[in-house]
């Protein structure tokens, strides 16, 4: 580990603070095209994180609403071909207008419309951000992995590796959420071990990964890589709060909104615990 990538580490853990006051002084629009089983969820986590979210599909409308967002999020874990052309129209829209695009590629690897899809918008829209699981991102960057429906069952290697292939091939930032996640922009990789293991016995919270995602992004427009690890670090925190306050999945589900709006900028930073691959 090099005295520079310390020095990034150590930037990259103590700026999560600051982005999430800019989050709720600011309030930005987040608008995600996303799933039915989660459209609750990452509207109520938004909102809790001090976002303002929008759930548009619309064909109609979304190209306006893009350009008049903070961030656009794009989830296709409930796809068909209709949504699909609605998230290109938006993503077009919001690179136009240069507001920043995070994909979540929800079970690519599991059907060839899915992996097709996610291909499809990745060559049709510029990405900021890839968050995905180990599965997920490997199948986008060419090697093989075991996928179950969305549940990723195991890939070879490690995930900073993972994140790092990914992000060259890609051309964006890529974020591997698992037991330790792991954020790459090709040269720089990050490792946010923030976290509970509840947080992977509730459906939807890679959902908010992504959504807490676009959040950050939006007010680290020209700073991805920051945005996608402060919001891992930011979710991680609120996933080790709601633990302590919770006794099995439906209880943390719960107390997960609170923590999200019970966070402090002023200590975030002291609990994140960020660094290099």
């Amino acid at each position: 580990m090099t005295s520079e990538a310390d020095a990034h580490a150590a930037a990259m853990s103590v700026a999560a603070g600051d982005s999430l006051q800019r989050i709720r002084q600011s309030r930005p629009l987040v608008h995600q095209i996303t799933n039915f089983v989660v459209m609750n969820e990452t509207a109520n986590a938004t909102l809790a994180i001090g976002a303002l979210p929008v759930m548009a599909h619309a064909p109609e409308e979304v190209a306006e609403m893009a350009t008049v967002a903070g961030a656009l999020v794009l989830n296709i874990g409930t796809l068909t071909r209709e949504w699909v052309a609605s998230m290109i129209l938006a993503g077009r829209a919001a690179n136009v207008a240069g507001v920043p695009v995070v994909l979540d590629p929800v079970g690519v690897g599991s059907t060839m419309l899915r992996t097709d899809s996610a291909r499809l918008i990745l060559s049709q829209v510029s990405v900021a951000i890839v968050r995905g699981n180990a599965a997920e991102v490997a199948t986008l960057a060419g090697q093989s992995a075991d996928i179950r429906g969305v549940e990723s069952m195991g890939t070879t290697g490690d995930l900073g590796t993972l994140a790092c292939t990914a992000a060259r091939a890609l051309g964006c930032i890529i974020a591997v959420t698992g037991p330790v996640d792991a954020v790459s922009d090709g040269h720089t990789t990050l490792r946010v071990a923030n976290g509970n293991p509840m947080l992977a016995a509730v459906s939807g919270t890679g959902c908010i990964a992504s959504a807490i995602s676009g959040c950050f992004a939006a007010v680290n427009r020209m700073q991805p890589l920051r945005a996608a690890v402060e919001a891992l670090v930011a979710l991680g925190v609120a996933g080790e709060d709601a633990a302590e306050h919770s006794t099995g999945p439906g209880s943390f589900h719960v107390a997960l909104y609170d923590a999200l709006y019970a966070l402090s900028p002023d200590t975030i930073d002291g609990r994140a615990r960020v660094s290099t691959a």
